[in-house]
C-alpha cells in the first residue's frame, strides 16, 4: 500500500480510483433507472463533492441539471458540530426532483440540515446521493437512496475530501495511519 504525508499525518491508500469509479458508475446508473423520464437537479456540496459530483454527472444517461451549495461543518479531522451555509441556493426548487449530492454522509447533521432547508422549498422528492457513508457514526436517521460506499469511521482524504484543505487532489481515497 502507497503511503503519502499530508500536513502532520500520514495516509495510506483504502480505496483506489478504479473502484471508486465503479462504485459511482453503479450509484449513476441505479439513478438513471429510478430517475428515468425526469430532469433531477443534482445539489452538489461543495467543496468536498465537487469530484464526485463531476464523475457522477458524466455517468448519467438522463437529462439533469447541476448546482452549488456550500455548508461547512468540519475542521481538520472533526466535525464542529456547527453548520454554517455560506453559498445559497438560486434555483427554484418547487415541484423537482432533487438530488443532493455529497461527498460524505458523517454523523448525518449536516444533510439533515438541509433536508429541512430544501423541503421548504416545494420540491417533489429529496433525494440523498453520497460517495461515502459512516453507518457507525450516523447520529440522525436518513434515507440514504444512492450510496456508493459505506466505510469504518476512520479519517480519509483524497478524490475530493480533505484534510485541513489539502489533499483533495488525489485520485485514490487514504485513510490515516495512527
Amino acid at each position: 500500500m502507497d503511503t503519502i504525508k499530508i500536513l502532520d499525518k500520514t495516509f495510506k491508500t483504502f480505496i483506489p480510483e478504479s473502484e471508486i469509479q465503479k462504485r459511482v458508475a453503479a450509484v449513476a446508473e441505479k439513478i438513471n433507472h429510478d430517475m428515468a423520464g425526469k430532469n433531477p437537479l443534482l445539489l452538489a456540496v461543495l467543496n468536498g463533492s465537487f469530484i464526485f459530483a463531476a464523475d457522477l454527472i458524466r455517468y448519467l444517461t438522463i437529462p439533469c441539471e447541476i448546482s452549488f451549495v456550500k455548508l461547512a461543518s468540519y475542521q481538520g479531522t472533526t466535525s464542529t458540530g456547527k453548520i454554517k451555509e455560506i453559498i445559497g441556493i438560486n434555483e427554484n426548487l418547487e415541484n423537482r426532483d432533487v438530488i443532493i449530492v455529497e461527498d460524505i454522509v458523517d454523523t448525518g447533521n449536516t444533510m439533515k440540515r438541509m433536508l429541512e432547508t430544501l423541503g421548504t422549498r416545494n420540491p417533489r422528492s429529496l433525494h440523498i446521493c453520497t460517495l461515502l457513508v459512516k453507518p457507525g457514526k450516523l447520529q440522525v436517521p436518513l434515507n440514504i437512496e444512492y450510496c456508493a460506499m459505506e466505510i469504518p469511521n476512520d479519517f480519509i482524504v483524497g478524490y475530493g475530501l480533505d484534510y485541513d484543505q489539502q489533499g483533495r487532489n488525489l485520485r485514490d481515497i487514504y485513510t490515516v495511519v495512527e
